[in-house]
């Protein structure tokens, strides 16, 4: 089979494609809001058979709100003219009302060109940032991105080029992109949303997915939302400022959707959380022959953990037996 060959387009339907905006709030309105949730489209034959372009992209990195939105776009090469048509751009340079209109036309092409996210939560973020191991979101990002190309490998998709908008120096990522994946072309760019339609393509579907991860957010903590709502989640927004400090509360902090390890929120923990000291209390040293393994005992059965608290449950805390 020839590269240059035109890819056919295939006749059969999928009842099971995101086709809307309707049916992509549902995904979204399903998913729990405190862990990572990984959408992929059906991959469609040709990408299956024909060598494909992928581009990747984010929508979220700064807001100190919701979710960070990892985003891929893969199409034929040779039926790359579609992206054209559809008048894929750079989702910042769009309104919210063309970016749909083109997401929608994606989904419609479903037969021709395949997407797919990863929709991160902000505790993932936050415990990534603040953990024992910290985690840049420089990191949070590469590895998100490295994620969805390997979900497309596996589904199928026959990638030969890969084009990237950059995370830090392009030229370092490139090189870090290649040794994890030899065997293809990889192009990372600065704005390279705004360069390659293929990774404007992805960036629609990362930003449209944010969009609708934060219309359908459903607050755990019972927070009624004011009629003008929490803004855009950027730290500058004064809407979304006003919605920091009336949802502060000064024992268990803000809810799910806010970013905490933004300096934003931090500082305003500092200024109106409540401060807890703890007194170090002098303690016997243990027996010579004591097992540091008795510090780790585990928990009887039927005992209530802080593990099993919903506090922890809802942002993804959990026990440890290891310092590692």
């Amino acid at each position: 089979m020839s590269d240059k060959e035109d890819a056919p387009v295939e006749t059969c339907d999928d009842p099971n494609q995101i086709k809307s905006l309707l049916t992509l709030q549902t995904f979204l309105s399903e998913r729990n809001t405190s862990e990572n949730a990984v959408y992929i489209t059906k991959v469609p034959k040709v990408c299956r058979e024909f060598p494909c372009i992928l581009g990747i992209d984010e929508a979220g990195r700064g807001p100190v709100l919701g979710p960070m939105v990892y985003g891929i776009a893969f199409c034929p090469i040779n039926r790359a003219d579609l992206l054209v048509q559809l008048e894929c751009d750079d989702s910042k340079a769009l309104t919210e009302e063309k970016r749909e209109e083109i997401f929608v036309k994606m989904c419609e092409n479903h037969k021709a060109m395949g997407w797919a996210v990863d929709v991160i939560s902000p505790n993932f973020i936050c415990n990534s940032m603040l953990g024992r191991s910290k985690t840049s979101l420089n990191q949070v990002s590469m590895d998100s991105a490295i994620a969805l190309v390997r979900k497309a490998i596996a589904d199928g998709v026959k990638i030969e080029h890969v084009f990237v908008d950059t995370v830090g120096p392009p030229e370092k990522y490139q090189d870090y992109l290649k040794t994890l994946f030899p065997q293809f072309k990889i192009t990372v760019a600065k704005k390279a949303d705004s360069k390659y339609p293929i990774v404007s393509a992805a960036s629609i579907a990362a930003k449209v997915t944010r969009d609708h991860a934060l219309k359908v957010w459903q607050f755990k903590e019972g927070i009624e939302l004011a009629e003008e709502g929490f803004g855009s989640g950027y730290p500058g927004d004064p809407v979304t400022k006003r919605f920091l400090k009336e949802n502060c509360d000064p024992v268990f902090g803000f809810p799910q959707l806010v970013r905490f390890s933004w300096s934003t929120s931090s500082n305003l923990l500092e200024n109106d959380a409540y401060h807890v000291e703890f007194d170090e209390e002098e303690e016997e040293p243990p027996a010579n022959n004591t097992s540091i393994t008795n510090f780790f005992k585990a928990v009887p059965k039927g005992k209530r953990t802080r593990e099993q608290h919903e506090f922890f449950k809802l942002r993804a805390l959990k026990s440890t037996n290891s310092l590692s």
